[in-house]
């Protein structure tokens, strides 16, 4: 997939991008787990997201967050992450002026970056959040919840445990005229490790459902 390079509030950001060859094709933006653990653009779940999208005729981008890899910048614990997010999808929006849709996607620390960043864009109309860490950064901003989405957890996550956000979960459902799904991989940590394939296989029929099972696009090799 091409590399990108985009200015980000704290400088350069590195990315990877896939253009749809559909015109007005809607937009997906993927944010990866914490800088200070590991998270990269280049995360397995991130990588399968892409993947995703892209293979449903989206124009998809997923990009290493402040600090990370070759993106400049210093880790700033959510703010300046948020602020880096938001400079992907204006970015994204710019080099598609047509885009009727946009999605956000994001991996433990990225799906409560992107969970904020919904609340700030009217524009996004759906999400994937895996392994959200309820029990670890505030969530009560979702007040309520303006956009239909997917959240995703592993039954034996101990780093941020199911029954942390049940109760959130829970309560977005009632709010009107919005639908929370929450799909939960059996045998699956906060990591999904050795659970990606029925991780990804959740996604894959939600995206369906929300799409109206849309036909597959030839994507070429995932070699990056």
């Amino acid at each position: 997939m091409p590399e990108v390079i985009f200015t980000g509030p704290a400088g350069r950001l590195e990315g990877r991008f896939h253009q749809s060859a559909q015109r007005g094709a809607p937009i997906a933006i993927v944010l990866h787990p914490h800088p200070q653990f590991g998270g990269t653009m280049n995360n397995q779940i991130v990588y399968h997201l892409y993947y995703a999208f892209a293979e449903r005729g989206f124009s998809v981008l997923r990009f290493n967050f402040r600090g990370v890899g070759r993106s400049q910048g210093a880790f700033d614990h959510g703010a300046g992450e948020l602020s880096d997010a938001a400079a992907a999808l204006d970015w994204a929006q710019a080099v598609n002026p047509e885009a009727r849709a946009c999605w956000i996607a994001g991996v433990s620390f990225g799906s409560w970056i992107g969970m904020q960043l919904l609340m700030r864009r009217p524009e996004i109309e759906g999400f994937v959040s895996i392994a959200p860490p309820a029990n670890r950064f505030d969530f009560s901003f979702l007040a309520p919840c303006p956009s239909s989405g997917l959240f995703i957890h592993g039954d034996l996550d101990r780093v941020a445990p199911l029954k942390e956000v049940t109760g959130l979960i829970e309560k977005l459902k009632t709010q009107k005229g919005i639908v929370i799904e929450h799909a939960v991989v059996q045998g699956a940590n906060h990591f999904f490790e050795n659970r990606i394939e029925p991780l990804i296989s959740e996604v894959d029929a939600y995206l369906d459902r929300r799409l109206g099972n849309p036909p597959r696009i030839a994507i070429p090799a995932r070699g990056d």
